[in-house]
Formats: structure tokens, C-alpha cells, sequence
């Protein structure tokens, strides 16, 4: 769908290559999104579309692992031993997230070591979402509704990506962010139906995760100069503002369910477009969020810096038997 708008980026010379080489690489990479098939790490591609590739997955990556924190917190303040596993389960999922992306990520060049040492010098972005801080239980299930609901909505395309050990990851973590958004969905619903006071908890954490889930899409497609370009490398597949319409379309149905209300009153689907619309979202907020001036982002990178060298032992471990492991096969193979 895209082949038109390959121009607007040209390639680069790769290193190490000709001039007949790079100009066969282009022309089997222009097939190949011709015919919305996939490019794969061995094969040539433009530097402008690795790099796109690197900075999306990585801060993807980071968005999984920076993720896992707002819960972590409440592992051990769930209500119930049940609450404890089931949370802990997720937590161990975006884990599991994270370590598929930034292999993914590795295979376009970049290594793990140092995709980490930009996140935690904070030179990395990721998800603006995680700079928000989860007050109480109920907020557990507003993530899971709302904050999962939105990644599904985002990253069910994604499974197509025209690179393929990035849409191969995005299969197993979207079967898992549905378990999530189930979760959170369960969560909302019983304190809905709960006391008084526990359906005002639930409401909340709706009216305070409801505008930053929407944000999650990222700026108004006019305002967002990554987006159309990773259409055309059939990266994405749909815009910002078409996903965001979307998920606000699942969102109005789903609250009906839970007896909640939206905290916005300008929610309408518009019978021209055939879109769902919502009422303004304060841009400013998003980019002060992304600019590092967040309620939770100095939080947020401490913590993970704190762990990232509470965890430096393992990684030493682990280098050490690897090297051990090299010999003992050299010596064998001798």
C-alpha cells in the first residue's frame, strides 16, 4: 500500500556495500512492501527504515519494562492471596514483553547493553502512560482496562509488521495483554458492583487514566511526523487518530457494562465520518509528560537505575559461565 511513499525517505549507502548492490537491495525492498510481505534482519534495508524499526521496538521494550513498575507496587497491597498471583503473573508477563522486544530490537544491529544504558541516562523514551502515578487498588484495574485495552487496540496491527521478528513478537504479547485487559476489565466490574464507596474508587481511577489512554496513540496524526512514513513501510497500519477513534468506540461499549461513565461529555459517533469522537485531550500535558516533567518520570528512572545496578551481579554471573562454557567447547572440540 505504500510503495508511493517510499521516496520521501531515500536510502542510505550501507556500509560495506555498492552502489549495484544497494540499488538491488532497494528494488527487492520496494517489492517486498509492494506485495505487504516482510523483510527480514539478513536482508537489505534503508538506514531511514532500521532506523525507524530500532526506535519504535526499543521504546516499546522500555514501555514493557518501565510498565512493570506502577504495578509491582501493588503486589503485596492486593486485596486477596488470589489478586497477589494473578497480579504478579502480569507484572512477570511485561517482563517477558520487554526481553522479546529488545531481542527484536538486537537483530537490526543495536545491542541489549546499550538500549538500557539510554533508557535509565534518560535518553530513551518510552510510553508517556507510565509517568502517572496508581493511587489506589482500583487503579490496578483501570490500568488493565484502560492502558492494556488501549496497547491491544494499537498493537493487534502490529502483528503484520512488515518486519518480521517484530510482528512474530507482537502474536504471543497480544494473546497476553488480552489476559491483562480481561483483568483489569474483572477488576473494575466487581468494585462497580460493590459498596458505594468502592464504585466511587473504580470511577475514579477511570476519570483519571481515561485522557492519558488516549494519549497512549500518540499526537493528532497532524502533529506526528513518524506516522505516515511508517504506513508506507507498512510498519503501522493505521494512524493515530483511526486508533484512537476506534478504541474510544470499545471504550463507550464496555463502560455500559461496568456501570461507569466516561469522564468525557463530548463522546459521540459521528454518522459522516463513521468515526467515533472525543472531546479535547490537553497535548501540552503529553508533551511535558514526554519532555520528562511528569508526576512519576524521575521516579520512575531511579527506580529502574536502582535495579539495574542491584542487578549487576547476575549479569556478571552470567558472563562469567557463558565464557567458561566457550572454553570447555573449544577445549572439546580440540
Amino acid at each position: 500500500m505504500a510503495a508511493q511513499n517510499l521516496q520521501s525517505v531515500p536510502a542510505e549507502r550501507t556500509a560495506g556495500t555498492s552502489e549495484t548492490a544497494d540499488a538491488a537491495g532497494q528494488a527487492n525492498f520496494d517489492r517486498v512492501m509492494a506485495e505487504d510481505s516482510r523483510i527480514e534482519p539478513k536482508d537489505w534495508m534503508p538506514a531511514a527504515y532500521r532506523k525507524t524499526l530500532l526506535r519504535q521496538i526499543s521504546q516499546h521494550a522500555h514501555s514493557e519494562i518501565i510498565g512493570m513498575q506502577p504495578e509491582a507496587n501493588w503486589i503485596s497491597r492486593a486485596p486477596s492471596l488470589k489478586r497477589k498471583a494473578i497480579l504478579m503473573a502480569k507484572v512477570q508477563d511485561e517482563a517477558g514483553h520487554g526481553l522479546y522486544l529488545y531481542s527484536a530490537a538486537e537483530t537490526l544491529g543495536q545491542t541489549r547493553d546499550k538500549m538500557m544504558d539510554d533508557l535509565i541516562a534518560g535518553k530513551a523514551r518510552y510510553s508517556s502512560i507510565f509517568n502517572y502515578p496508581a493511587l489506589t487498588w482500583a487503579d490496578m484495574g483501570a490500568i488493565g482496562w484502560l492502558v492494556d485495552g488501549a496497547a491491544i487496540c494499537n498493537q493487534v496491527p502490529l502483528c503484520r509488521a512488515s518486519y518480521g521478528p517484530y510482528g512474530r513478537a507482537m502474536v504471543r504479547i497480544c494473546k497476553e495483554e488480552s489476559f491483562h485487559q480481561r483483568q483489569g476489565f474483572e477488576i473494575l466490574l466487581e468494585l462497580s458492583n460493590g459498596t458505594p464507596e468502592q464504585k466511587q474508587m473504580a470511577q475514579d481511577a477511570v476519570n483519571r487514566w481515561y485522557a492519558p489512554a488516549l494519549m497512549m496513540f500518540g499526537p493528532p496524526d497532524d502533529d506526528s511526523p513518524n506516522s505516515k512514513q511508517s504506513m508506507a513501510w507498512n510498519i503501522k497500519r493505521f494512524s493515530n487518530d483511526e486508533l484512537r477513534s476506534r478504541f474510544v468506540g470499545m471504550m463507550v461499549e464496555q463502560v455500559r457494562v461496568l456501570g461507569l461513565t466516561l469522564p468525557d461529555d463530548q463522546v459521540r459517533y459521528n454518522e459522516d465520518t463513521k468515526k467515533w469522537e472525543h472531546g479535547p485531550l490537553d497535548w501540552h500535558e503529553f508533551q511535558e509528560v514526554l519532555a520528562g516533567r511528569g508526576p512519576c518520570n524521575a521516579q520512575r528512572l531511579e527506580r529502574r537505575r536502582e535495579a539495574h545496578d542491584d542487578g549487576a551481579w547476575v549479569r556478571e554471573a552470567a558472563a562469567a559461565y557463558a565464557a567458561k562454557q566457550s572454553m570447555k567447547t573449544k577445549e572439546y572440540a580440540a
